[in-house]
């Protein structure tokens, strides 16, 4: 597989860690999930460094085949948790944008 594309996702703003997609040629796409440490030292800069070591190491070992099976996502498992909590990150990621805006009158009067 040829990568053709990364894309980093933060969870929580990356408090909890990060989510990398690695993008093939062939339109496949690998996910690592990474989780930040008390430190705070994984950032949206060195995610994709370690999100790299992680797959060089699992290749490596022998046991990419085995025990790096692919799960299904959670629409397709139908698991209405994981989906309402996906949400909620997303929200929160976009916050204030995803706020209405607000409307509001005068309560001034003015003469007819």
């Amino acid at each position: 597989m040829q990568v053709v594309g990364t894309q980093v996702i933060p969870e929580k703003g990356g408090k909890l860690g990060f989510t990398i997609e690695f993008v093939g040629d062939g339109g496949e796409i690998i996910s690592v999930q990474l989780r930040n440490d008390d430190k705070q030292s994984l950032n949206s800069m060195n995610a994709i460094e370690r999100a790299q070591a992680v797959m060089a190491a699992a290749d490596t070992d022998g046991a990419s085949a085995d025990r790096l099976k692919a799960r299904p996502s959670a629409r397709a498992a139908g698991d209405q948790t994981a989906m309402d909590e996906q949400l909620d990150e997303g929200l929160e990621g976009t916050f204030p944008a995803s706020d209405p805006v607000s409307v509001t009158g005068s309560s001034i009067p003015t003469d007819p």
